[in-house]
């Protein structure tokens, strides 16, 4: 609807360690998830491309980005193949037989070779092996990255291109990659067939798509953005995903309750609820976009007659009230920002634990809603807690 025909998802990483920024990004910590999850590809692609609102899906970061020692970002999966082939490679295999058109690579390494450098993984299992016959594009200045030094080199352009990309992701030195790129060809370093291959996969797949005959935008599907049928699904899909852990029977809460406390830094912050990856890259605390917060959801669905008070870190409560919903977790975050590299960092912040405890201090039933993008460690405070419900970032 809007002329964007490529998507940079999905994500089929294997999602081994919390601690990683991105963990929210995957569809879990099993293979067969993710596996399941390539239906997506259809969703995008179409039974087939050039369909009438085809466009070309990606999975990526090809490969083990999930499986870094100690989950942190770009880092190295220090595993051997059988655990590689096992555990992360099965959702690109199974990407690959949905027809998918582009491969992503990782930021990240396998025993210390960087991916965008590895041509065992890219050429010979990628593009021989499980017969993928689409695009291999880099991540954002993905080549630079191969000798973890600032600006790229022609022994970086080599690496990459020989490993087996096709398309490099070069957002600002784009003139000088390719000036760098055709003396390295020029000068026999990158063989011209490793360029005839890339061209063939990426105009291909352009063809696939129709883009040559059809280079437009069919704007009769502008009518479709943001209307009440998607957004009804959108509603749907975060209902179907809060995760209900503990009720002592204060759930479900009645509406006719006359007093409700509400509290938590995350109870009337939509940029919160959303994380990172919305409207900005790292995404904001704040009315970064519209919605409903979890606080005016409350003050909607209870009776005219009931009584909502929303106190950010829990003072102002007393017995009076019959139920305490504490709204906490996480605030937004995105790739590098997100990773927790230690087992405290996994915790809950101060002010999370403070709101907790002026409510614990009142003796009201609490109800904690946990906004996050991956499971937190609040083994310490759940005895307390009347009902947990992991809300994710709905």
């Amino acid at each position: 609807a809007t002329g964007i025909d490529w998507t940079f998802a999905p994500c089929l990483c294997v999602a081994r360690n919390d601690r990683w920024g991105r963990t929210y990004e995957s569809f879990g910590e099993t293979p067969q998830i993710a596996s399941s999850m390539t239906t997506i590809i259809d969703g995008f692609q179409g039974y087939r491309l050039g369909g009438p609102a085809s466009i070309l899906a990606t999975a990526k970061h090809y490969i083990g980005d999930g499986g870094t020692t100690n989950g942190k970002d770009q880092g190295n999966t220090e595993i051997t193949e059988q655990e590689l082939r096992t555990i992360h490679l099965p959702p690109f295999r199974a990407a690959v037989q949905r027809g998918v058109g582009s491969v992503m690579v990782s930021y990240s390494s396998w025993n210390s070779v960087k991916m965008h450098a590895n041509k065992y993984l890219l050429t010979d299992v990628l593009k021989n092996e499980l017969r993928f016959d689409g695009i291999v594009i880099s991540d954002y200045n993905g080549i630079d990255k191969i000798d973890d030094k600032t600006g790229f080199t022609p022994d970086e352009v080599d690496a990459g291109i020989n490993a087996g990309i096709d398309m490099v992701m070069v957002p600002f030195a784009w003139k000088d990659f390719i000036n760098v790129m055709r003396t390295e060809v020029r000068a026999g370093r990158i063989p011209m067939s490793r360029i005839d291959d890339a061209n063939k996969r990426i105009l291909t797949k352009k063809f696939e798509l129709g883009l040559f005959e059809h280079p437009y935008t069919d704007r009769k599907y502008f009518a479709t953005v943001g209307s009440g049928q998607h957004r009804d699904l959108a509603r749907q899909a975060v209902r179907e995903s809060q995760v209900l852990l503990k009720n002592d029977g204060v759930l479900p809460l009645d509406k006719s309750h006359d007093k409700i406390f509400v509290a938590g830094k995350n109870a009337d912050d939509i940029g919160n609820q959303a994380g990172g990856w919305t409207v900005g890259w790292q995404g904001t605390s704040g009315p970064v976009t519209t919605g409903t917060t979890i606080l005016q959801g409350i003050k909607d669905t209870v009776r005219p007659s009931s009584t909502v008070t929303y106190s950010k870190d829990g003072t102002g409560i007393d017995s009076s009230y019959k139920v305490a919903v504490a709204v906490i977790g996480e605030l937004p975050y995105a790739e590098g920002k997100g990773d927790r590299p230690t087992d405290a960092a996994l915790g809950l912040d101060q002010a999370d634990l403070t709101t907790l405890a002026n409510l614990k201090a009142s003796g009201v039933p609490t109800v904690v809603v946990m906004v996050s993008g991956r499971p937190l460690d609040i083994a310490a405070q759940l005895p307390s807690w009347n009902a947990f419900v992991e809300s994710w970032l709905p």
